[in-house]
């Protein structure tokens, strides 16, 4: 099973929307998600089940998101090139991806797997520098697997499928 196509499925991620979801307005919109979800689950301690409604929210929002954009106007952003190279990643098996894209890829989606474990340990434990520690490497490491998708989507450009997409 691909986790990738599952996760594009699961959000909509089928021919249009994809442009949709490389509008630079949705992307930068997604970032905060997790500091979003660190916040709504220790804001627990203070509020206590009601800590729920923000939570959903935040969920919903990521749901809804790669649906509320229009497709952008151009296709010269950084967000709109990573997301594309994100497409290009998803659909791997029709392109000529070389070996070690595929390496750094992996590597990348490693990090920030792991660093969920104590992301999450920390907010189940209120503790603080696990959460932020496990939140800034899953970050940092989402953050560096998307500029990989952007020089993905530079170095296939000029695939004809790709063309069609930014016409």
């Amino acid at each position: 099973m691909n986790v990738e196509k599952s996760l594009a499925r699961l959000f909509g991620l089928e021919g249009e929307r994809w442009l949709r979801h490389a509008n630079p307005k949705s992307v930068y919109s997604r970032f905060p998600v997790l500091v979003l979800i660190a916040i709504s689950v220790w804001s627990r301690v203070w509020v206590g089940r009601y800590f729920l409604a923000p939570l959903v929210a935040t969920l919903l929002w990521t749901f809804l998101n790669p649906r509320l954009f229009s497709k952008p106007d151009s296709f010269t952003s950084w967000a709109t090139k990573g997301v594309l190279g994100e497409r290009i990643w998803k659909e791997r098996d029709s392109y000529d991806i070389p070996t070690v894209w595929a390496w750094q890829t992996h590597a990348l989606n490693a990090v920030q797997l792991v660093a969920m474990g104590p992301f999450l340990f920390g907010l189940y434990e209120l503790q603080v520098w696990m959460t932020i520690t496990g939140l800034t490497v899953a970050f940092l490491g989402k953050i560096w697997f998307f500029d990989r998708m952007v020089w993905l989507f530079e170095d296939r450009r000029e695939n004809e499928t790709v063309r069609e997409w930014i016409q």
